[in-house]
């Protein structure tokens, strides 16, 4: 329990991490005459590549075996990822169609289309006595499917509205990025696999600081282009009106389904932690893949910030309440 405690205290490090990349990109931006010394985007490019190379040879292709006997619990968490996130999103579309509130519309669909973070789905499982194996499962499939449907569900809206984007320049992005990394990872994972295992520390570093450079870079242009002048705080709100919201409206819809479908108090747990989480990791490399404007970064980086943190405190706090009162603990409570 004490380990687990020091992974949620460095979340909370971490966040504090992304707000004083904000303050700096604010007061000291990146600007692209830096280049000639440092390459910030080109570092970027090959972090990404890094991430999901490490994400392929942290794969544990034999945990996800063992555990595909429990399909009910692992279509619900999926599903829930996938297909309940995006439609909540779109049943505001034709308020946002055409208005100016499209792009605020557009990004919260972004969130809704990312897969599901890892680690913190793993810990606060763990923490609320939840089913920690089939949590290590949905996990690793959330990141592999959403390679395939964040793109997919994104190309329905990016293509008709951004200038820039093209299919072809992104599937080929996707496949240097993102699928070949994997595939090379998971093909080394036998060789590299106690490597990976004695240095889990240092490539956990590795990953929160290529977001914390995407970050700084995003808002760094943001504020050089003086993308917020035009951003009214109303937007803000919105936002962060938004994705509480949608965090919530899954998180019941998941606990209501898998009552009825009568679960084990465990697959209750980890039905609805890891079907409402959304991945950090994946919103910022997503948002260099998919050719997202740059004067719209920072409005799609938004919400899956205010998302990311939001998930991180309050499902702290609910997985150690869960935790405290285990031994009397009804489903109806969740």
């Amino acid at each position: 329990m004490k380990l687990l405690q020091k992974i949620i205290n460095k979340q909370n490090v971490f966040l504090f991490l992304l707000i004083a990349m904000v303050i700096l990109a604010r007061f000291v931006p990146f600007q692209k005459t830096y280049n000639e010394v440092f390459n910030l985007s080109a570092f970027i490019d090959w972090g990404i590549a890094g991430i999901f190379l490490l994400y392929g040879l942290k794969l544990n292709l034999k945990e996800v075996v063992k555990d595909i006997s429990n399909w009910r619990l692992h279509l619900l968490i999926q599903s829930g990822t996938f297909i309940i996130f995006p439609l909540l999103a779109l049943l505001f579309y034709p308020l946002a169609k055409g208005t100016e509130y499209y792009d605020i519309w557009l990004s919260v669909f972004f969130l809704a289309s990312l897969p599901s973070t890892v680690s913190s789905s793993v810990v606060m499982v763990s923490i609320a006595r939840g089913n920690v194996t089939s949590a290590i499962f949905n996990a690793s499939v959330s990141g592999i499917i959403g390679i395939l449907m964040t793109p997919l569900l994104m190309s329905f809206f990016l293509v008709s509205n951004s200038e820039s984007s093209d299919t072809g320049e992104i599937l080929q992005q996707l496949l240097a990025k993102v699928l070949l990394p994997i595939i090379l990872g998971v093909l080394l994972n036998p060789y590299l696999k106690k490597w990976v295992t004695k240095y889990s520390n240092i490539i956990a570093e590795f990953d929160r600081l290529i977001i914390l450079l995407i970050v700084y870079e995003s808002f760094s242009t943001a504020f050089v282009e003086n993308v917020f002048s035009s951003v009214p705080g109303v937007i803000f709100v919105i936002l962060a009106l938004s994705v509480v919201f949608l965090f919530f409206a899954v998180y019941y819809i998941l606990k209501f389904i898998s009552q009825k479908m009568k679960f084990p108090k465990k697959d209750i747990i980890t039905t609805t932690f890891c079907g409402s989480k959304k991945s950090l990791v994946h919103g910022s490399l997503f948002l260099l893949v998919l050719g997202i404007p740059d004067d719209k970064k920072v409005l799609f980086l938004l919400p899956v910030m205010i998302y990311h943190s939001f998930q991180l405190f309050y499902v702290s706090w609910l997985a150690n309440r869960i935790a405290k009162t285990s031994t009397d603990f009804e489903v109806e409570t969740l």
